[in-house]
């Protein structure tokens, strides 16, 4: 294109006769008409279209995410539900080992002839009140024996390993004037409150 010519076309040009415009004038002047009409019809008409149309893939990225998450949930379905049982006959089997409401005077039993087994005397075997946390009762005994360091280490292996749970704590051994040991102790058991008990003891706090 001849610039020199078609900028000497477009200073002669009648603004209101078009039909007489040069070609190369016509041709400039319907490309910025185009240009104008689809720059207002972004601002106008496709900016929200071009909006909705973001948020739509958008969403659709969220949507490609949560089904491969929960395709991969669906994969290991059947690990899930093994892991599942596992957690169910473990905690099954700890439960049985704890003792219920009628089992912890025999309980209480077991825990003294075990000191007794071993030859050790009892000074105090107090069963002190029992403290509920949350699904479990605590029962705290307070116990002190007399008896040589083989003896009460004995003792505690055999209540270690009594068919029920029961945890010495707050160990205490001092020397007396004998020759023997005395051994002050807290042997913590555990039993489960049952639903009946459980909705007792709410009912009495409400």
């Amino acid at each position: 294109m001849d610039f020199k010519k078609f900028w000497s076309d477009l200073q002669n040009v009648n603004p209101k006769n078009p039909g007489s415009w040069p070609w190369a004038v016509k041709g400039v002047a319907f490309a910025a008409i185009f240009l104008a009409v689809v720059a207002v019809g972004y601002v106008v008409i496709w900016q929200d279209q071009w909006d909705e149309y973001s948020g739509k893939v958008a969403q659709e990225e969220k949507y490609k995410t949560t089904f491969l998450d929960d395709k991969k949930k669906a994969i290991n379905l059947d690990l899930y539900k093994k892991q599942l049982l596992d957690t169910k006959q473990s905690f099954s089997a700890l439960l049985k080992q704890l003792p219920s409401k009628a089992e912890m005077d025999v309980l209480l039993s077991d825990i003294n002839q075990a000191g007794l087994g071993r030859g050790l005397q009892f000074e105090l075997f107090h069963p002190n009140t029992e403290v509920v946390t949350g699904v479990l009762t605590e029962q705290p005994i307070a116990i002190k024996v007399t008896g040589s360091y083989d003896d009460l280490g004995k003792f505690a292996s055999d209540v270690s390993q009594l068919s029920r749970i029961v945890i010495l704590n707050d160990i205490s051994i001092q020397p007396n004037a004998g020759g023997t040991l005395n051994m002050d102790a807290t042997a913590r058991t555990y039993r489960y409150r049952d639903e009946e008990e459980a909705a007792q003891k709410g009912g009495a706090k409400k």
